[in-house]
């Protein structure tokens, strides 16, 4: 299932809808403004709460937590800077550990676990360039974890950049 992003408002407190494939909104990435950390929240089209995305206060290096019922479910940090790709690591609190790679900034990585993709997040499918789409290749993967990840992962590049 492919989820297609507008990439032109992320910024604190701008609401944008995340559509599926065949148009229809899918996700709500509901920004809070007013506060001290960055946060956002990934609503289901009926306004429900999915998860919500902070940045981790205090941390020595740069991450988000990912929270589903106001409990922990994964953390986000930046793995290593090498000279082709930018890596991040998402760890789920069972201890899952994810591997985030690619082109970050051009919107051009993967989401693998164990070797094994899970998502591809791309704009080669599309003409417009402030559109790309995250693929969700596991049927049985959770879909909006797989976005609220590569929600964090850009914003912390752009932070970063």
């Amino acid at each position: 299932m492919k989820y297609l992003v507008r990439d032109k408002i992320f910024s604190i407190g701008d609401d944008y809808w995340i559509e599926d494939e065949e148009g229809r909104h899918a996700f709500l990435v509901d920004g809070k403004a007013m506060r001290l950390r960055d946060t956002l929240e990934l609503k289901d089209p009926d306004g429900q709460v999915l998860v919500t995305l902070r940045q981790k206060m205090f941390s020595l290096r740069d991450a988000m937590t990912i929270e589903r019922d106001e409990r922990p479910l994964a953390t986000v940090r930046r793995k290593r800077l090498s000279l082709l790709r930018n890596h991040y690591r998402v760890t789920l609190v069972e201890g899952t550990e994810l591997d985030v790679s690619g082109r970050i900034l051009d919107r051009e990585f993967t989401v693998e676990y164990d070797g094994e993709l899970l998502a591809h997040i791309s704009r080669r499918w599309f003409h417009v360039r402030e559109t790309y789409a995250v693929n969700v290749v596991r049927e049985d993967a959770d879909a909006s974890l797989l976005v609220a990840v590569a929600v964090c992962v850009i914003r912390m590049a752009e932070r970063e950049d």
